[in-house]
């Protein structure tokens, strides 16, 4: 979407393809979160960065090697491509809440001022075009279809708590009811929503032609260079000319197990984030017409625990564990031996990452987080609200484990008794003593944010001994495709002797991740989508020279 939009805006005829009836992907799904360090719009809100120590955090997350130059052109554009869109479009940012980088420990990681987010958008500008936005999750909205922020979950849930706390719920249901009177869902767009209906209504506004059940079947190549497309829209193929780039945003590979590298992790997956249209479609067709696939990653693939729901009617509500209960006091996770195998306030992507590790000595896959019926009460879990609304109903339907003791809930999840005994009592002994010798739960930025400042002496651990006891599973899912497309530092996907392929660009989910499996912090795969979208499109319109780092 910022491809088409920085080129329409650059005076060039621009074509947005999107291969399902819907408009955003997996972004409309999610936080809509971008990691930009040096960013202007956190300098006008007080919070200083530094875009050289950012060099220095990556590389110490990833390596000296691993895509440095690209890297390097990420943090010099990324502030220059904010300040573009501000300027000229209806997307912008705004600095978010503290959202520290994920690994404080490293050198160069700030608490504060490279994790921006969208403010909220007013669907009702969008007229007819608010239909064909993806919706969130369903499990994210309330009532059917009203988005909520971070900031409006106290409120809803104690609206009597003061006068403030009623007025902030009363306005967000009276809009929503007004909305349903003449609109499918809520109009207040929040998150990677809001993002993506700023994109569109920018798009819209500049001109540029979007096209939907529009898939991609082939690319064109005449004498060396990609010169168009055959896509197939409404069931019918269509030639479409493209005298300037072809660009590949179609989400990567992550659900195509032949794209994928080694099939020992996509064994062990059976839940997935991304859009069911997400099949590799853009890298099959590049490597036809000779671009390289990078498989130098950590991981594949960019990872969330997420819980599963078998809804009455037969349908599955998965719901990602992303920061709310994992981090919070009272809450562990343990494998088939009834042990924990990873610090559970870190960031979803590494507390995959030791689940899949646990997984290749210890069946852990499912893990499960048990906790007691007080973190219920105060935290909920899941899709479990505090207080435990609706409790029930997720016990009956498998959701929620729960037993009266942990010796009977061991038994009921078909794990070890005595470890989960074990565990239990010396995770009771940490939260006595406020440390956790075995995996620093609490010790880190990332986990003292999510954790609960009135937990003492540590925010993220508490005694885990108020009858009854619960347990949910969670499984690996994945959001995001790592390995991708080599790509130059302008989005210009390569051959295998590392040769641009003249009219083939690359960004998003199908260009290889300049993080290289790794994820320093909130936003990381949205960051370099916008980046290189950007910079492939000013590079197509001669607007950027091979070499420029802005």
């Amino acid at each position: 979407m910022t491809a088409s939009l920085v080129g329409a805006l650059e005076g060039l005829d621009t074509l947005l393809c999107e291969k399902s009836d819907l408009i955003g992907g997996t972004t409309a799904m999610s936080a809509g979160t971008i990691w930009m360090p040096g960013n202007r719009q956190s300098v006008r809100e007080g919070v200083l960065d530094d875009a050289q120590a950012a060099a220095g955090y990556l590389e110490a997350e990833i390596g000296p090697a691993g895509k440095s130059e690209l890297r390097a052109v990420y943090l010099r554009s990324g502030p220059h491509v904010l300040d573009y869109l501000e300027k000229h479009t209806d997307v912008f940012f705004r600095l978010g809440a503290s959202s520290p980088d994920y690994h404080s420990q490293q050198p160069g990681a700030t608490l504060r001022g490279r994790a921006l987010v969208t403010p909220s958008f007013d669907g009702r500008l969008l007229g007819k075009d608010l239909a064909s936005i993806r919706p969130p999750r369903r499990e994210s909205m309330m009532l059917g279809g009203m988005m909520i922020g971070r900031d409006d979950i106290g409120p809803l849930l104690r609206p009597f708590a003061s006068f403030a706390s009623f007025s902030h719920a009363f306005r967000l249901v009276l809009r929503y009811a007004v909305d349903r009177l003449r609109y499918p869902r809520g109009t207040r767009l929040l998150q990677g929503n809001a993002l993506v209906a700023r994109l569109l209504h920018s798009l819209r506004k500049a001109g540029a032609k979007v096209e939907t059940d529009a898939s991609l079947v082939r690319l064109v190549r005449q004498k060396g260079r990609i010169t168009g497309a055959i896509v197939r829209v409404g069931g019918k193929h269509s030639a479409i000319e493209a005298r300037r780039a072809v660009v590949l945003a179609t989400g990567g590979a992550s659900r195509n197990a032949a794209l994928s590298p080694g099939s020992a992790w996509r064994e062990k997956v059976a839940y997935s984030l991304l859009p069911e249209s997400n099949t590799g479609d853009g890298m099959k067709s590049a490597s036809t017409a000779g671009g390289s696939i990078d498989t130098a990653h950590v991981s594949p693939v960019f990872w969330m625990p997420v819980s599963v729901l078998r809804e009455t009617d037969g349908s599955k509500s998965i719901f990602p564990h992303i920061a709310f209960d994992r981090a919070k006091p009272g809450l562990i996770a343990v494998n088939a031996a009834g042990l924990r195998f990873v610090n559970e306030a870190d960031s979803y992507h590494d507390f995959v990452l030791g689940m899949l590790r646990s997984h290749e000595s210890v069946p852990s896959i499912p893990a499960h987080l048990v906790c007691d019926h007080s973190f219920i009460r105060d935290y909920g879990i899941g899709l479990i609200w505090p207080g435990g609304r609706h409790l029930k109903r997720f016990v009956d339907a498998g959701y929620a484990i729960v037993a009266p003791s942990i010796g009977e809930l061991a038994g009921k999840i078909g794990v070890d008794a005595d470890g989960l005994a074990m565990t239990v009592s010396r995770h009771n002994e940490f939260a006595r003593t406020g440390i956790d010798l075995d995996f620093g739960k609490g010790t880190n930025a990332l986990n003292l944010y999510n954790g609960d400042p009135g937990s003492k002496p540590n925010p993220c651990l508490r005694a885990i001994s108020v009858a009854p006891f619960y347990a949910v599973a969670v499984h690996p899912a994945d959001f995001a495709a790592s390995v991708g497309l080599r790509t130059d530092e302008n989005a210009r996907v390569l051959n295998s002797q590392g040769l641009p392929i003249e009219g083939l660009y690359a960004c998003g989910g199908d260009m290889s991740s300049i993080m290289c499996g790794e994820y320093p912090g909130p936003g990381t795969a949205l960051g370099p989508g916008l980046v290189f979208g950007w910079r492939a499109a000013m590079f197509a319109a001669g607007r950027i020279n091979s070499g420029d780092l802005l």
